[in-house]
C-alpha cells in the first residue's frame, strides 16, 4: 500500500441511520459501520471507534488484517465474493486499488450526504469510482463505475461488479420473497449461516420470483419488532442479490446486474456503470424498511401531483372484443360508479384479434375502428374520464408486419429463434432501426390522440436474447434500450403516466419506477390472492403505486367467487381501479361499487400520503394491517380473514402505529361495515364506537369480530 495520512472517519446520519466510512493506507473506503444512529460523535470519538472495532490478525489467517474496502478486493484478504470479477485475456484478474480521490459531501442536520471514491490499478489497468450515499430518508444507496484505462492492451472482459454493505452478527436470520406467476411475492425465511445465500435472475426482466428485498436481521423480526438490515438492486434486467457470512465471521448483503458471458468487454476508455444498489436499515421491523422506501418513492415523485384516479380498465371485462357501442356503454356505467380514467386495453391495433398476432404493428386496426379511436376518446371525455391506451412495445408476434418485414430485429442466437411465450417473441432495440421504429409509432400515437395514460406491459421472459447477427448476449443493451426509450418518450409527452405491467407484476423494481408512475401488481385479481400479493409488494412500494381492481364475482385466474365488499376492500389499499364488465352486473352491484368508489376518494389522501402499518399476527388466518396518517390524527384499518381460524374465538387485535398519548374514536367504516359473521352478536364496539388511547389500541387492543373466511372489516380510528 502507498504511505499515506490518515483520512479521518467520515460520519454520516439521516432518520435514525449513521454510516460510518474510513479510509486508510490508501485504499478505497470501507464502511465500519451501518445501522442505528450512533448520535453526535466528534472526530476524536470516531477514532476511538475504529480501535474498538479494528480486527486483530487470528491463528492460521493472515499476518496482517486489511480493511476490506467497497471493493472487496481478494488483494486485501477477503475471501468471500469479490466486489470487482473480470479479466484481459487472463490477466487483471485479481485488481488492487489505490485511492485517488475522496469527496464527501455532509448535508448536515441529519440529512445524510454523498461520498465519492476514485480508485485505480495501474497493473490492471482499471479505474473504479464508487458513490455511496446516505439520502434524508436513510437509505443508503451505491452504484460503481469501472473504465479500462485508455492505452492498455485489448478489452477488458467484466464478469460481475456487485456493492454490498456490512451487517452486524446479532444478524442471524434471512427473509427474501418468491413467487411465480399470478402468485407473486411470497415470503420465506432461513439462518443466516456461513456460506451465500444468492437470488439470481436470469429472466431478462424484473421475475415473479425476485426477491424485491433481501433482509437479514435479529431472530423471529418481524412486521413491528427487531433490527432488519436490507438491500434492493433497482435494475429491470438480469441481477443478483445475496447474503454472504465468511468463516472468519464476516457478514455483507449485497447485489447488482448479472451480466452474461462477454456481455461487457471494455475496450481502452470505456466504462461500465451498475445499477443502483439501495439500502435500508430499521431497528422497530419490516415495517420502518418499507417506510424509508416509501418515503424516498414520494420524495422523488414532483410536487403538486394529482391523486391517483379510479381506473376503469377494458381487459377483464371485454378481453379482445372490442367494440365501440359496447365499450362507450362500458364507460357510461363506469363513470356512473364514479371512475376517472378509461383504459382500452390490448386489442385495439391491426391484426390483434387474439394473442397470437399483431404485436410490433401499432397502427389502429381499421377494421375495428374505421374511424379510429377518436370516437371512443370523445365519448370517454364526454364522461369526464381521461383516456389510457395499453401497450407491449417490447414484444412482438412472429404473425405480425413488422416480423415478417424485419426477422433480423428479434432478439435471438445460435442461428435459431427461442422457444416461444405466448405466441411471442423479443424485439431487439439495441437495433438503431427498431428503436426508432418503437419510438416513432408510440411518439405518433401520442401525438394523434389525447392519450393520458400508457398501460405498457412485457409478457415474457429474455430467453436465449442475443443480439445482431453474431447473437451476442444482449439483456444488458436490451434493458438500457428499454429506459432510453420510456425516457424519450417521458421527455416528448410529459404529461402522460407510464404503468409499468409485465405479465402482471413482473418487472418491479425502482430502476423502472424513476420512469414510470405505477406497478400493475399481478395478474390475478382475486381479493385473497391479492391481500397477500400486495402485503408484501407494499415491502417495497406505497399504496398509490401498486395498481389493484376490482373484478367479476368469480376470478378470472382462480375461479373463486367473493362477495364485492372483499374485492372492493382489498382495492381500496392501493392504486384504486375496476376491472369488471358492469354491463353484466345488477344495479345493486353497480350501486354499492359507487359507494366504495365514494370511500376511496374520501381517504385517497391518508391511504396515498400516510403510513403502511401491518400488525405482527398471532394467527395467519387473520391479517390486520392499514395507513397511519403522518400526524396521528387518522387511520384505516382492514381486518382481514384469510382461511378459517384453529380456535373458535379470534381474540383481541392490536393497531400498530398511533400516538400513543392519544384518545381516538374507533369506529367501523361503512361500505365495509357488514361483513359476514360467525357469531349472532357483533363485539359492542363495532355497534357503539369506544374511546380509547393509541398505547391501549397497540397493547391491548379490540375484540376481533368472528368473520368468516374472506371477508374483511374496515376500522376507522381518528382523533378523539
Amino acid at each position: 500500500m502507498l504511505e499515506t495520512e490518515p483520512t479521518p472517519p467520515t460520519h454520516l446520519r439521516a432518520a435514525g441511520v449513521s454510516l460510518v466510512l474510513t479510509a486508510d493506507d490508501g485504499a478505497l473506503p470501507s464502511v465500519l459501520y451501518w445501522g442505528g444512529d450512533l448520535g453526535d460523535v466528534d472526530a476524536a470519538g470516531l477514532r476511538e471507534l475504529c480501535r474498538a472495532t479494528a480486527p486483530s490478525p487470528l491463528p492460521n489467517e493472515y499476518d496482517e488484517t486489511v480493511p476490506v474496502s467497497l471493493a472487496r478486493e481478494h488483494a486485501t484478504g477477503w475471501n468471500g465474493r469479490p466486489g470487482l470479477s473480470g479479466h484481459r485475456d487472463g490477466t487483471g484478474w485479481s485488481p488492487l486499488f489505490l485511492l485517488t480521490g475522496l469527496d464527501v459531501t455532509d448535508r448536515g442536520a441529519g440529512q445524510g450526504g454523498l461520498a465519492v471514491a476514485t480508485g485505480t490499478d495501474p497493473t490492471a489497468g482499471l479505474t473504479l469510482r464508487v458513490e455511496l450515499e446516505l439520502t434524508a430518508e436513510g437509505l443508503v444507496r451505491q452504484r460503481a463505475e469501472v473504465t479500462a484505462a485508455p492505452g492498455t492492451d485489448g478489452p477488458f472482459t467484466l464478469d460481475s461488479l456487485v456493492l454490498t454493505l456490512p451487517v452486524p452478527p446479532v444478524a442471524t436470520e434471512l427473509f427474501d420473497l418468491a413467487g411465480r406467476w399470478a402468485r407473486e411475492r411470497a415470503p420465506q425465511r432461513l439462518p443466516f449461516v456461513v456460506g451465500t445465500h444468492a437470488r439470481e435472475n436470469r429472466r431478462g426482466r424484473t421475475g415473479p420470483d425476485a426477491p424485491l428485498i433481501l433482509a437479514a436481521g435479529t431472530p423471529g423480526f418481524g412486521f413491528r419488532c427487531g433490527e432488519v438490515w436490507a438491500v434492493h438492486v433497482a435494475w429491470s434486467g438480469n441481477h443478483q442479490t445475496y447474503a454472504e457470512r465468511t468463516a472468519g465471521g464476516a457478514a455483507v448483503l449485497g447485489g447488482g446486474e448479472l451480466l452474461l458471458p462477454g456481455e461487457v468487454r471494455l475496450a481502452p476508455g470505456e466504462s461500465y456503470t451498475t445499477p443502483w444498489v439501495y439500502a435500508a436499515y430499521s431497528a422497530t421491523g419490516l415495517d420502518a424498511v418499507a417506510g424509508r422506501f416509501h418515503s424516498h418513492l414520494r420524495a422523488r415523485r414532483s410536487a403538486g401531483r394529482p391523486p391517483r384516479p379510479v381506473v376503469l380498465n377494458t381487459w377483464e371485462a371485454v378481453y379482445f372484443d372490442q367494440d365501440l357501442g359496447r365499450l362507450t356503454e362500458l364507460a357510461r356505467l363506469g363513470a356512473e360508479a364514479g371512475a376517472e380514467r378509461f383504459v382500452l386495453d390490448d386489442g385495439w391495433f391491426r391484426g390483434r384479434r387474439g394473442d397470437a398476432a399483431g404485436l410490433g404493428d401499432w397502427y389502429v386496426d381499421e377494421e375495428v375502428w374505421p374511424e379510429g379511436l377518436g370516437p371512443l376518446i370523445s365519448a370517454v371525455h364526454g364522461l369526464g374520464m381521461d383516456f389510457g391506451l395499453w401497450v407491449e412495445p417490447e414484444m412482438v408476434n412472429p404473425d405480425s408486419d413488422l416480423a415478417r418485414a424485419h426477422p433480423d430485429w428479434l432478439l435471438a442466437t445460435g442461428g435459431r429463434l427461442p422457444l416461444p411465450s405466448r405466441h411471442q417473441q423479443v424485439l431487439d432495440l439495441a437495433v438503431p432501426e427498431a428503436y426508432a421504429y418503437v419510438l416513432e409509432r408510440l411518439d405518433s400515437l401520442l401525438a394523434t390522440y389525447p392519450i393520458a395514460y400508457l398501460k405498457w406491459d412485457h409478457n415474457r421472459d429474455l430467453q436465449d436474447a442475443g443480439h445482431g447477427p453474431a447473437g451476442t448476449p444482449g439483456v444488458h443493451a436490451q434493458t438500457c434500450a428499454v429506459y432510453r426509450l420510456l425516457d424519450a418518450l417521458r421527455a416528448r409527452h410529459p404529461g402522460v403516466e407510464i404503468e409499468s405491467c409485465s405479465s402482471g407484476g413482473l418487472r418491479v423494481d425502482l430502476g423502472v419506477l424513476e420512469r414510470t408512475d405505477r406497478i400493475w401488481a399481478s395478474d390475478c385479481i382475486d381479493p385473497l390472492e391479492r391481500q397477500r400479493i400486495q402485503r408484501w409488494t407494499a415491502q417495497l412500494l406505497p399504496p398509490e403505486l401498486i395498481g389493484s381492481h376490482v373484478g367479476a364475482p368469480r376470478a378470472h385466474t382462480t375461479h373463486r367467487t367473493h362477495d364485492l365488499s372483499f374485492r372492493a376492500g382489498t382495492a381500496l389499499f392501493a392504486s384504486f381501479g375496476i376491472e369488471w364488465d358492469l354491463t353484466s352486473a345488477t344495479p345493486a352491484e353497480r350501486a354499492e361499487l359507487a359507494r366504495w368508489v365514494a370511500l376511496y376518494k374520501e381517504v385517497r389522501g391518508l391511504l396515498h400520503r400516510g403510513e403502511t402499518v401491518r400488525a405482527d399476527s398471532f394467527d395467519p388466518a387473520l391479517a390486520v394491517h392499514g395507513v397511519v396518517a403522518d400526524d396521528r390524527t387518522d387511520a384505516l384499518f382492514a381486518l382481514v380473514q384469510l382461511d378459517t381460524p384453529v380456535t373458535s374465538g379470534p381474540g383481541t387485535v392490536r393497531f400498530p402505529g398511533l400516538d400513543p398519548d392519544r384518545d381516538y374514536r374507533v369506529a367501523v367504516q361503512p361500505p365495509g361495515d357488514t361483513p359476514a359473521l360467525r357469531q349472532a352478536e357483533p363485539p359492542a364496539w363495532t355497534v357503539r364506537p369506544v374511546v380509547l388511547s393509541g398505547r391501549v389500541l397497540a397493547r391491548a387492543g379490540v375484540r376481533a369480530p368472528a368473520l368468516h373466511p374472506e371477508q374483511l372489516l374496515l376500522v376507522r380510528v381518528r382523533a378523539a
